[in-house]
């Protein structure tokens, strides 16, 4: 498995095809078989323009009224490359070929784009934007082939001059529209209504409001472009399974235009699935749902306020996740569950301050306390940065804030684990090395090495690895990334190990406890043995984290509402248990609680 293989194409193609080993076959990995070789093509491109040039420089010396008419004619449209690019099959090495020779034409030919130009680069781009080769694009060797298209095809499309204030050029697969904007104009839409595979068509809108058109000093143009089918040509080389569900809608605004009013028709009209406002990063290259908030959402359209940035964020449109659970039952645990476990946490903390020197006279009761508290302390900050995460997020503020957010709360999850680790070592000492005495400086050492150094080791190297290639943070959230650099697996590893050790633990405690007396086999000593191994099972299951391991389950299936329910329910109300089964329910913490209460009492009472 993996193992990748590389072989030549057939005449009279050129280039090479790798296959990667899955399951014991060879599936395609890549395809870059090609007919057309773009370097050709674009020396036939800007051969017209060389010459044009050239013979308007021999003629501007002697003719210099025929000034206008020769920069006309020095403007080539592409026509003469067209016919051997629609000819051509679109297969994955033809498709990179022409998303470079686009690209090309962007940089170094977009000057004073005509109507033209624009019509022949629309054709070229229309092509390979065609829904019946989408599921070519997959095997498209530059993973980043459909955002290189669409930077490109903003860059062009953003030269274009507008004749008497407008313009619109409309392709199958690539509409552009243009138009003249001043301060005066009473808001301006585009509307289009575009082909997106042979079932129908779908709509979108874009309106400049009115106040946004009152910054311009100038009368200035602003172009439009809507792709139909490149939400879906993006979707192939993404690993994350959130699906662009509308048309992306482009514009070139001037700088003093921020926000534009966008509404998209969707094209899977579900009720069980969350709509999702985005805007493409062109520098990150992913969707970033921070630039776009949701005015309205309905069963056929979405509404969106977005932010516009010319060098950021000019590309926009909508996402859905077909496994989002919108379900006002999990968001209402969650809610009062976190709020309980502030609250208990909180109390527990308390509560272990009020009677520490009471129930920290041996040494192990001591390490057993000490262990609760930095547990329930790693898990309160934990919480409270789980919300300021989330508002973090909603507010769209900015994203070293995410990223400071994500770190701390990596950082203080795994302290969770690893000290909810050191208490199940501290049980197997109790129990395996009873001859074997560690004394309290080599504990607390040996407990915040652990408790706190390898968490704090493992967040900083996730860090370090991941976002100088800004694959830290997961789209849509403030937490670590899992479909690009699987960064999650810095977090899912160790919990889940720690998870399985734990288990263990439990079972040597089971096992150890739940041995009968020789001779003792009667059903009250066997009632007797079961209560205390269920009572053992309780007790430690919150604390050791074992309540953790039910998120396997929603990896399983992560479509089923009662397996994220039981989750949450385990999971929002651990904090809640740890006060009830880590304090509550000691007997030396709640005799330390009645002896202060009767301490305070008799005080109250003297001085009376």
């Amino acid at each position: 498995n993996g193992v990748i293989c590389v072989q030549p194409c057939s005449p009279p193609f050129h280039g090479e095809t790798s296959f990667v080993c899955e399951d014991r076959k060879w599936q395609m990995f890549t395809d870059a078989c090609a007919s057309l070789d773009v370097q050709s093509l674009f020396q036939h491109c800007t051969s017209c323009l060389v010459v044009a040039v050239a013979s308007f420089a021999f003629c501007s010396l002697i003719f210099s009224s025929l000034f206008s008419s020769l920069q006309r004619i020095s403007e080539p449209d592409f026509s003469c490359i067209i016919p051997d690019i629609l000819s051509s099959l679109a297969i994955p090495g033809n498709i990179a070929d022409i998303v470079e020779l686009l690209k090309k034409i962007s940089l170094l030919l977009s000057e004073n784009v005509s109507r033209g130009k624009m019509q022949s680069y629309s054709r070229i781009a229309n092509h390979i934007l065609n829904s019946s080769i989408i599921s070519n694009w997959a095997f498209v060797r530059d993973r980043n082939a459909s955002s290189i298209l669409l930077d490109s095809v903003n860059l062009f499309a953003g030269k274009l001059l507008l004749r008497n204030g407008s313009e619109s050029i409309q392709e199958h697969f690539i509409s552009t529209k243009g138009y003249s904007v001043h301060k005066n104009t009473s808001g301006k839409s585009f509307d289009f209504s575009m082909e997106f595979n042979n079932t129908g068509n779908i709509t979108g809108h874009i309106v400049i409001p009115e106040e946004e058109l009152l910054k311009l000093p100038t009368t200035s143009k602003a172009i439009s472009i809507a792709f139909p089918t490149l939400g879906a040509i993006i979707e192939t080389s993404r690993l994350d399974p959130a699906f662009v569900n509308g048309m992306v809608l482009s514009v070139s605004l001037p700088e003093e235009l921020r926000h534009i009013l966008l509404t998209f028709e969707k094209v899977n009209k579900l009720e069980n699935v969350e709509a999702q406002c985005v805007a493409w990063h062109s520098a990150e290259r992913r969707w970033d749902n921070r630039a776009c908030t949701m005015k309205s959402d309905n069963i056929s359209s979405v509404v969106c306020i977005c932010k516009h940035h010319p060098w950021t964020f000019r590309s926009f449109s909508i996402l859905m996740s077909p496994t989002t659970l919108r379900n006002a039952v999990l968001d209402y645990i969650t809610r009062v569950g976190l709020g309980l476990s502030i609250f208990s946490l909180v109390l527990c903390l308390i509560i272990e301050a009020v009677v520490w020197h009471h129930v920290t006279k041996t040494e192990i009761t001591y390490m057993r306390h000490f262990c609760l508290v930095n547990i329930a302390t790693s898990l309160l900050i934990a919480d409270v940065l789980f919300i300021l995460a989330a508002i973090v997020h909603n507010t769209a503020l900015n994203y070293q804030l995410c990223v400071a957010a994500t770190f701390f709360l990596h950082f203080f999850y795994l302290a969770l684990f690893f000290w909810m680790f050191t208490l199940g070592l501290l049980i197997l000492y109790g129990l395996l090395l009873i001859f074997f005495k560690i004394t309290r400086s080599v504990f607390i050492v040996t407990a915040f090495s652990i408790g706190y150094g390898c968490p704090l080791v493992i967040s900083i190297l996730t860090v370090a690895i991941t976002e100088p290639k800004n694959g830290y943070l997961r789209s849509g959230a403030c937490w670590l990334n899992w479909y690009e650099t699987k960064a999650l697996l810095a977090f899912v590893v160790p919990a889940l190990s720690i998870i399985v050790v734990n288990v263990v633990v439990v079972v040597v405690v089971v096992v150890k406890t739940g041995r009968s007396s020789v001779g003792e086999g009667c059903k009250s000593q066997d009632l007797s043995n079961m209560i205390r191994i269920s009572k053992n099972i309780a007790l430690l299951t919150p604390l050791l984290g074992l309540t953790w391991g039910f998120g396997l389950a929603t990896v399983v299936d992560s479509c089923s509402l009662a397996f994220h329910v039981t989750f949450a329910l385990l999971n929002a109300f651990q904090g809640f248990f740890i006060l009830l089964f880590g304090t509550l329910l000691d007997r030396k913490t709640r005799e330390a609680l009645r002896m202060n209460c009767f301490s305070s009492k008799r005080k109250c009472s003297l001085a009376k």
